[in-house]
């Protein structure tokens, strides 16, 4: 059986409504929640914007599992049924995550 996806690692999940196609998405859920019914997680897209604060550009490699140059897109966090999630695709590096956490204090409302 695979294990249940850490914060910080892509995933595939099916998505409801605008997103219900299969996209890949980064976990932000806390690893201390991991016996949860649902994942939280931010969404991912290979159209790219110039959005600093809310889009963190990641590369395409084998780290992240990847094939195209993508952004998390912060402003499109879901909780999802980990029914709807697939395997670990991949990770996303220290400096990315912490990057990430960062935007989401932000989107969040934790920085103000």
């Amino acid at each position: 059986m695979a294990r249940r996806a850490r914060r910080g690692d892509l995933i595939t999940v099916s998505a409801p409504g605008a997103y219900r196609k299969p996209r890949p998405a980064v976990v932000v859920q806390s690893d201390w929640l991991s016996d949860t019914d649902s994942v939280l997680v931010c969404l991912l897209t290979s159209t790219l914007r110039k959005a600093p604060i809310y889009r963190l550009t990641m590369p395409a490699d084998a780290d992240t599992g990847s094939r195209t140059v993508s952004q998390v897109m912060v402003d499109k966090a879901a909780a999802l049924p980990r029914a709807k999630c697939g395997p670990v695709l991949g990770r996303l590096a220290g400096t990315e995550l912490l990057a990430l956490n960062h935007m989401l204090s932000l989107m969040l409302g934790l920085a103000d």
